[in-house]
């Protein structure tokens, strides 16, 4: 196995787990860990709205490098290289 491929492995790993993490977080129908940790944090009727978008951003970017890791790992796994 190749540097490229031990470091997608890494990549892909920590890209799993961070947006499970960050599924989980998400709230269903007004409850869940962001509606606590926002009310914690601050007041419940502001601040819940920014925790939620950034909640999105952080799950979309997540989900998209483990969707372009994988993409990459499938050319590249058998070498370890492109081509």
């Amino acid at each position: 196995m190749g540097v490229l491929n031990t470091f997608l492995l890494i990549l892909w790993a920590i890209s799993a787990i961070a947006t499970i993490i960050l599924v989980l977080m998400h709230s269903g129908e007004g409850t869940g860990v962001s509606d606590m940790i926002a009310s914690s944090m601050y007041n419940a009727s502001t601040g819940s709205g920014i925790w939620e978008r950034n909640l999105d951003r952080l799950t979309m970017i997540t989900s998209i490098v483990f969707g372009v890791v994988v993409l990459i790992m499938m050319i590249t796994f058998p070498l370890g290289s492109i081509g």
